[in-house]
């Protein structure tokens, strides 16, 4: 396999290096902008790509509100909290009775609130008091036309309840967007569901392809081709260029002559650099896509701000990473062994986007 970059593009090559000089800082600072709270593992939904521990019926509790509040004080007195964006995520966190009031209080202590849901609660009178209690940006999924999504998210109501989520958004003074996982039955009519997306009002777009992790790995037909990859990225350069809705490829994988041509910022996996988890038994992670064992502690026997600041090794130092594939591969400087959510617990790569 041939890991060296394309043909040398001696502009790109120095925004490369220019980046990887920019990461080695960030590293350093390690400044906290997104914190994420696991907030229930109870789902509505069961779906197939799934990489999380989602039940209908969880087996775990809802963390109480109580036991994350601490957390949230013991970080807006050593960092400004309203740098920081507290995003509550799950399983589906509107199945929480208190979201709204727990929401609020995350507004109140300074901090900016965002969530990513089904969008099967999602109805105008809920986006009325999520917003009245200061939701600032949210993420719906929709992955597909009725039959593919249906499918994917294993209910044949969810189409409907994410459409209907997606026509509340529109025109509200928040920022949101719709998320897509592509796969082999939506990848054929891409173009076709970006005019769908367009007519019903969207205007920010994210595509993900789907990495073989959790029930995922049991679906191979959620997987791409090397080629159908490249024909994402070529779509999603081609409606970048005509404007007609803003899309890019998710935050993962870094993607050699890809990079600042699907998105607008450089890939460089942020957990436990810029981001941080609260899973929903405490345990302290990088980010909530990580379901390997990369925990740095939990917050019922450790203080978070600490584990912050003097843990996180792993996920700050990359030199762990660099064997296997990615011992001889020349893109090792800008990528730094790809996304910390795509290594396993014995620190094994998954999956490459690059090659």
């Amino acid at each position: 396999m041939n890991t060296k970059l394309p043909q040398p593009n001696l502009i790109k090559v120095a925004q490369l290096l220019y980046t990887s000089k920019r990461y080695k800082k960030r590293i350093e600072k390690h400044q906290l902008q997104q914190l994420f709270w696991e907030c229930t593992l109870r789902c509505n939904l069961h779906c197939i790509h799934c990489g999380s521990d989602c039940r209908t019926i969880a087996e775990k509790q809802d963390m109480p509100f109580e036991d994350f509040l601490p957390v949230l004080e013991e970080v807006r007195s050593v960092m400004n909290p309203n740098e920081i964006l507290v995003v509550t995520t799950g399983g589906e966190p509107l199945v929480r009775k208190d979201i709204v009031e727990c929401g609020k209080k995350i507004r109140e202590l300074g901090f900016h609130w965002g969530m990513v849901s089904n969008g099967m609660m999602l109805d105008e009178k809920m986006c009325d008091r999520l917003m009245e209690a200061g939701l600032e940006t949210i993420g719906i999924s929709l992955d597909g036309f009725e039959e593919a999504h249906n499918w994917l998210r294993g209910s044949k109501n969810s189409f409907a309840m994410a459409e209907r989520a997606i026509k509340c958004l529109v025109g509200k003074k928040m920022v949101w967007d719709v998320i897509t996982c592509v796969n082999q039955k939506t990848i054929g009519y891409l173009d076709e569901f970006k005019q769908y997306l367009i007519d019903l009002g969207v205007k920010q777009w994210r595509i993900f392809t789907i990495a073989p992790m959790g029930r995922a790995a049991e679906h191979p037909e959620l997987q791409l081709s090397d080629q159908q990859f490249r024909e994402v990225m070529e779509f999603i350069v081609a409606v970048r260029k005509e404007k007609s809705i803003r899309l890019s490829y998710g935050c993962e994988g870094f993607l050699g002559d890809y990079e600042w041509r699907v998105r607008s910022y450089p890939f460089f996996c942020q957990a436990g650099i810029n981001v941080a988890t609260i899973l929903a038994d405490g345990s302290i992670s990088g980010c909530l896509s990580i379901r390997s064992q990369y925990n740095q502690g939990n917050i019922y026997k450790d203080r978070f701000t600490e584990v912050w600041e003097n843990k996180f090794q792993a996920y700050r130092n990359h030199e762990w990473m660099h064997t296997g594939p990615c011992s001889d591969c020349d893109a090792w400087e800008f990528c730094l062994g790809n996304g910390m959510h795509l290594r396993d617990d014995n620190g094994n790569l998954l999956l490459c986007h690059y090659k």
